[in-house]
């Protein structure tokens, strides 16, 4: 366990030491908070739109935020796998179980930390613009996120594991398209119906965003948890993927 959180704390400290991480997993998603919020106080009030409002948009972001870290994660492991970092600690008496941790772990801790800053910052947004935020409500939706926040942690383990670092950024940018634009963000993806709304249903982020929004509201009465169901088990499939890929490459490269 102590080689597990010795090797967590070096790639924390490598992900604290980049500045891009705290450009795109902490101030990115804060500023297209304010953004969204200025374009939601011009939409007119007949145009019945509430994708925008702070209690909407703020567990929308939260989701967004998530997928950056992703990225990052993946980096991190790529860049290791392309320098042989890993190929010397393989050589040490550390367990593939240490790596994993100690890649997941870091990535685990920026999550929270990001979604706590996201809310606190929504909160204080809708005192501004007077929308009341119900803090449990925010509190809730940050452990209702914690599935999707392992999806995605997953998600970077996979790809850096699988691509090198040159190639793994540009399949993380799929992904965050595919949250952004998929997961219910942007516009409201039951507005849509049709075959659009089917293929938000199929994919996670959408359970997620939903998930977070019906927690800020309080509202556990719909799908709140078959969508915390859905996105569990798209979790625990690529976590449980990735970590058969990472001990097949280990082993791999051992030999």
């Amino acid at each position: 366990m102590q080689r597990c959180l010795a090797f967590a704390d070096r790639n924390l400290k490598e992900l604290l030491r980049d500045p891009l991480s705290y450009i795109f997993c902490l101030g990115f998603p804060l500023i297209m908070l304010v953004v969204m919020t200025l374009v939601d106080s011009s939409i007119p009030a007949e145009a019945n739109m509430t994708i925008f409002n702070i209690n909407n948009l703020g567990p929308g972001i939260a989701v967004f935020g998530l997928a950056f870290v992703m990225l990052f994660t993946c980096l991190n492991v790529s860049k290791d796998r392309s320098g042989s970092f890993l190929v010397r600690l393989y050589a040490s008496p550390m367990r593939s179980s240490d790596f994993i941790l100690g890649y997941i772990l870091p990535a685990f801790i920026l999550t929270l930390v990001q979604m706590v800053i996201t809310f606190v910052c929504s909160v204080v947004i809708g005192l501004i613009t007077g929308t009341s935020l119900n803090i449990l409500g925010c509190l809730i939706a940050v452990i209702a996120l914690i599935p999707l926040a392992v999806l995605f942690i997953s998600f970077g383990l996979l790809f850096g594991t699988l691509f090198s670092e040159k190639a793994s950024p540009g399949l993380c940018s799929i992904i965050i398209s595919l949250s952004a634009f998929l997961g219910g963000i942007w516009f409201d993806c039951a507005a849509t119906g049709g075959v659009m709304l089917d293929i938000c249903n199929v994919l996670p982020f959408y359970h997620g965003t939903k998930a977070a929004r019906a927690a800020v509201a309080m509202d556990f009465s719909g799908d709140f948890w078959l969508d915390i169901a859905i996105t569990a088990a798209y979790a625990l499939i690529v976590t449980v993927a990735s970590i058969l890929l990472f001990k097949r490459k280990m082993k791999a490269d051992l030999s």
